[in-house]
């Protein structure tokens, strides 16, 4: 059966909505089956939801299968693809609005090639959030997790519990501070002589 994450056509039939599989970037799934699909299975996001097109015929260990599928390829498209400086800027806004009220106003969200120790930075006196260019081409979930908490910097500036409590409203902050610790943790295993890399 091929898959077309780009194809949303079909009108659907029955719709549910659970919880994503562990490793997953999206905290809801929602499955939509349709009559007029036959053959296409496609999937795209729809803010923190994950919406997935299936035939109506489909039976249900199909659709786990081609769930997981699809929430992989769409995860796979997510780590290539690079925001600019203006892209990172709206991101930023979207996020602050979401999750903030729009209460954090960055005056410039950028991309830097100075930050080898740090995943992100914040200038609350002059409202600017620098994010380390390491960061591009990982999972959008894991960026948006670094973008809040430097535009939670503008509203609390060190990372007492207010702080913290402000990144409570973003459901993948602890995935995210996880894939982190372990980007950091295989940057210090040992690299074998003979193995080649990626």
């Amino acid at each position: 059966m091929p898959a077309d994450p780009l194809h949303r056509a079909g009108t659907p039939q029955r719709s549910t909505t659970s919880l994503p599989p562990s490793g997953s970037g999206a905290s809801a799934i929602e499955v939509r089956r349709s009559s007029r699909r036959r053959r296409t299975v496609s999937a795209y996001r729809e803010g923190d939801r994950t919406i997935v097109l299936i035939p109506a015929r489909m039976s249900e260990a199909e659709e786990r299968r081609w769930v997981s599928v699809m929430l992989d390829k769409l995860a796979a498209q997510e780590s290539k693809r690079v925001l600019g400086d203006t892209e990172l800027s709206e991101r930023a806004q979207r996020l602050s609005a979401q999750y903030f009220d729009g209460r954090a106003r960055p005056t410039s969200v950028r991309w830097v090639t100075n930050q080898n120790t740090r995943w992100g930075s914040c200038t609350p006196s002059e409202g600017s959030i620098r994010l380390s260019h390491r960061l591009q081409g990982m999972p959008e979930y894991v960026v948006d997790y670094v973008l809040l908490h430097e535009l939670a910097h503008l509203l609390v500036p060190g990372h007492g519990p207010r702080f913290w409590r402000l990144l409570e409203a973003y459901p993948r902050t602890e995935r995210a501070k996880g894939y982190l610790e372990g980007v950091v943790a295989a940057d210090r295993l040992p690299h074998l002589p003979g193995v080649r890399g990626e």
